[in-house]
């Protein structure tokens, strides 16, 4: 899907900034941020937002405390990802796959 959305891009996946959430519920959490190409510069941002099986959170729930925790988190098969164009005024594109 990413490669899907970048193939209409200046400078393909090279130009992505992308941006890996973890959502439960309502919330979204921050997990990271990588851009595709550091010597490239971004002309687009692509938010991966990954759904946790919501019968695991009560479980995994202290990963998003402070400090270091490392646990396998099982996630549904289920992702949004919108992409945002970072030289142009269009719309967000928002993509539920």
């Amino acid at each position: 899907e990413l490669l899907r959305l970048a193939c209409s891009e200046p400078c393909g996946l090279r130009g992505a900034l992308l941006d890996l959430c973890v959502e439960h519920g309502k919330v979204c959490h921050d997990v990271g941020h990588i851009a595709a190409d550091p010597a490239v510069v971004p002309t687009f941002q692509l938010t991966l937002v990954l759904r946790l099986d919501s019968r695991l959170w009560p479980k995994i729930q202290g990963l998003f405390a402070s400090g270091p925790a490392f646990a396998p988190l099982k996630l549904s098969t289920g992702f949004r990802v919108m992409k945002k164009k970072l030289y142009s005024s269009e719309q967000l594109l928002i993509e539920e796959c």
